[in-house]
């Protein structure tokens, strides 16, 4: 079969093994871009409310019936998903109605939360925007699953392109889209939240990288390094100002060794880099996006459920500090990440023009995490970027070993068909 059709039949046997879990995938925060998106699509608030919390309530339910199915007490008790969604719901409404009765009756987005922890998600419409013709066609509940689909198979076809445009063999950049979709970041793209987005366009831009280095579709790789990060802007504009960052610095690093053919292209990948960095900043500012000051009262205060901090920087840098000593110990003691990503950036160092910039924008998970570091947060989400290190410089790394050994084969005399190989010194 042609390469294409490999790609397509690995993306369609991953969607169908998702049908395990077409319910139970709601996180806190799924409710305010289903409420967003059906604002968009111009549902009344009151409607948008209801279908967004049935939404939510239910996939609670669901997880709370698997729940019991497999509890050793209590397997055999009665279905708890209809008092568990019912309960949920009373709860929703509750908060919902308090923040009406306070006086804020939300944008486009259901009060579930005061107003300034709402204004973080209002400043998001990139993936709402996206969920719009899912919901509309399909519903909350196949809609919601179907665009999780998308986004996670549209992210495994980038890293396989991304490789096949780095000259990786068909079998191994197979392996790169296979990656992505059994580690941390496809079950994180699953879930019905931004991060299935933010990850594919930070993959698109990383494409662009290696299309610049390319050389010969230089400017089709520009086109897509800018249009990811003007496009990250709508989605978490704070991605865009980390990735801008990140691609500046790696652009800068590699235009200093580059060839003077292909310096030019660098450095415009570090223009756009740079402008997109300063241009998130200017923009957030004139349109009174929320400050870093107000992510980290949101942290520190849980949602603004507390006063505000006095001593805001000297508490953040404390936890700071306690975060990423606990998140040590606790990936020593479960080496998995540590192992991915010392083979991720092994593979990586074999290419190193692309590898700075593959580190760059896996990077980019670090530089979130330590924005927020709340350890309590599901999965690792805030940190999944640094998957892509192991996705695309695990099969980097391969290639390299089955180049290896096939030189070796060739420059060994003597040796034929059914003989024995001999050691290479």
């Amino acid at each position: 079969m042609r390469p294409r059709t490999w790609v397509l039949v690995l993306a369609a046997v991953f969607a169908v093994l998702q049908l395990a879990n077409v319910t139970g995938r709601a996180t806190p925060d799924t409710k305010n871009y289903l409420s967003y998106a059906l604002s968009l699509r111009g549902e009344s608030r009151h409607e948008a409310a209801a279908v967004a919390i049935d939404y939510a309530c239910a996939s609670n339910g669901a997880t709370a019936r698997r729940d019991q199915s497999v509890n050793v007490l209590n397997f055999h008790g009665k279905d708890p998903a209809a008092r568990v969604a019912k309960k949920c719901r009373a709860a929703q409404w509750r908060a919902v109605n308090a923040q009406v009765r306070a006086g804020y009756s939300g944008g486009f987005i259901t009060p579930f939360m005061p107003e300034r922890f709402m204004r973080i998600f209002e400043v998001r419409p990139g993936y709402p925007v996206f969920l719009v013709p899912f919901v509309t066609l399909l519903g909350p509940v196949w809609g919601l699953w179907s665009a999780s689909v998308v986004l996670t198979v549209a992210g495994g076809i980038l890293v396989f392109l991304i490789l096949r445009t780095l000259s990786v063999s068909v079998p191994l950049a197979l392996t790169g889209q296979a990656l992505y979709y059994v580690l941390p970041c496809g079950t994180t793209a699953m879930r019905p939240m931004a991060e299935g987005l933010m990850t594919a366009l930070t993959l698109a831009a990383v494409w662009g990288c290696a299309l610049v280095l390319q050389g010969r579709r230089a400017r089709a790789g520009l086109a897509l390094v800018g249009g990811s990060l003007l496009l990250l802007f709508t989605v978490k504009h704070s991605q865009a100002l980390f990735l801008g960052l990140c691609l500046a610095g790696a652009g800068a690093l590699v235009a200093v060794r580059q060839r003077r053919r292909r310096q030019r292209a660098v450095v415009a990948v570090a223009a756009l880099g740079a402008a997109a960095a300063v241009g998130t900043l200017l923009l957030a500012s004139l349109l009174h996006y929320p400050s870093q000051t107000d992510s980290l009262q949101d942290l520190l205060t849980d949602h603004y459920a507390r006063p505000d901090r006095a001593r805001l920087w000297p508490e953040f840098l404390h936890l700071e500090a306690n975060f990423w000593l606990e998140w040590t110990r606790q990936q020593l003691w479960q080496p998995v990440l540590a192992a991915a990503l010392g083979a991720g950036a092994w593979g990586a160092s074999r290419r190193p023009a692309f590898g700075v910039f593959l580190v760059g924008a896996a990077f980019t998970g670090i530089l979130t995490q330590a924005a927020h570091p709340d350890i309590s947060v599901w999965g690792g989400r805030l940190i999944v970027l640094v998957w892509l290190l192991p996705v695309v410089g695990v099969p980097l790394l391969l290639e390299n070993v089955v180049r290896g050994k096939a030189v070796a084969a060739v420059a060994v005399p003597g040796q034929g068909l059914g003989e024995r190989a001999q050691p290479v010194r």
